[in-house]
């Protein structure tokens, strides 16, 4: 397949809809050399999480894909959600709506959450200069959504480097806002029905092979399989709708500036207890169906990706879970990865939902009590990844 070099990019791939298809080379193509990769994330998010501030970390993360895909009017861009970060891959048409959005949502996760973020705008012709490499896949949950997979080295390659303080994007002058709109998280957190909500990472490590690492992969998947509905935290109905005070204080903040945050919070309320008794009288209201909307959820959700290395928050039996600890544990001793994990009673909910109208509103999934930010904390194993394309997927 020839390079796509359009702003269509991600929507002209094709889709794969078994997870298993992230270990599969075959699925990924090559970002367009003019693109680049806008990425951010929470500084000390671990010591944030430990002051009880988990929901406002995985509400900044999110925060960063709704003010990127809002300024650009699309949502057909590649992204992934890290729980304390993430990452959007932009067009060259695109770079300064992003670099704006980025310095407003610096300045909003400032002002409104109290949280110090940093932020990176990479060029992915630099990327490839170093050596490293950002393909793409496409994995389709639903109908209506479709979650980008990243291999090759670059993303991670990013990453580091914004830490480092390369190509970074400043903050906006106080009192700047980003376009959130549809950003949410009006449901209860989900606990287990299983026995464990557990976010694992696994990423590649220097001594190993690209070809030993795959096969992790495909392992990792497969044992998670065996669980209901591969490990979904969400139940196939959908989860329970939940408003609690600091998520509509949270909402509110991202919807509307301080004069007006009284007015929305009603109106957030208003949404809420509509939405509620339909829900409980199973009513309709015009096209919105609440039946089907619950079933989206469940489906539109991101509870597992790959993004340089694998990353799942799942519910899991403590008898599976010593099984997938012990593979991993395997592969690290072997020197094929380096992984983390954080065990959790329940997972968290955050929600981009441009219209409930519509069928396409994402779901972001991570542990309700640190999840992949303290996974990430706890990487073992290996010697780290030389930052190349063949340490992930061939």
């Amino acid at each position: 397949m020839a390079e796509i070099s359009s702003d269509l990019f991600f929507s002209s791939l094709p889709v794969f809809v078994e997870f298993e298809g992230v270990a599969d080379g075959g699925n990924y193509q090559p970002l367009p050399d003019d693109w680049a990769l806008a990425t951010a994330d929470i500084v000390n998010s671990t010591g944030a999480i430990e002051a009880g501030n988990y929901k406002s970390v995985n509400m900044a993360g999110a925060s960063v894909i709704s003010a990127i895909l809002n300024a650009l009017g699309q949502h057909d861009l590649p992204f992934v959600f890290g729980g304390d970060g993430a990452l959007v891959a932009v067009p060259r048409s695109a770079r300064h709506k992003a670099e704006e959005a980025l310095s407003a949502v610096q300045n909003w996760v400032k002002e409104e959450l109290q949280l110090t973020m940093r932020a990176a705008l990479v060029p992915v012709s630099d990327i490839r200069a170093a050596g490293v490499d950002v393909r793409v896949a496409r994995f389709q949950v639903s109908e209506g959504v479709s979650y980008a997979m990243f291999t090759g080295g670059g993303a991670s390659w990013a990453e580091t480097r914004m830490k480092e303080g390369l190509y970074a994007v400043a903050p906006a002058p106080p009192g700047t806002r980003p376009d959130l709109n549809g950003l949410s998280c009006r449901w209860n957190p989900i606990r287990s029905r299983h026995g464990e909500i557990v976010s694992i990472i696994a990423v590649p490590s220097n001594a190993g092979s690209s070809l030993a690492f795959q096969e992790l992969i495909t392992d990792m998947v497969a044992l998670a399989a065996t669980e209901e509905r591969a490990g979904h935290p969400v139940a196939q109905e959908g989860p329970q709708l939940g408003l609690s005070r600091a998520g509509l204080e949270t909402e509110a903040r991202a919807a509307a500036p301080k004069e007006r945050r009284l007015r929305q919070k009603l109106f957030i309320l208003a949404q809420y207890i509509l939405t509620v008794a339909l829900f409980r009288f199973g009513a309709t209201l015009g096209r919105f169906d609440p039946k089907v909307y619950r079933s989206d959820v469940a489906q539109n959700t991101d509870f597992r990706k790959f993004d340089d290395g694998l990353k799942m928050t799942i519910d899991v039996s403590e008898a599976q879970l010593k099984r997938i600890e012990a593979r991993l544990e395997q592969a690290a001793n072997a020197g094929v990865c380096r992984y983390g994990l954080h065990r959790q009673d329940s997972a968290l909910m955050t929600c981009i939902v441009p219209t409930p109208l519509s069928r396409n509103h994402m779901h972001f999934i991570d542990g309700a009590a640190g999840g992949y930010a303290v996974a990430a904390s706890r990487l073992k194993g290996g010697p780290p990844a030389l930052e190349t394309a063949s340490a992930v997927i061939p």
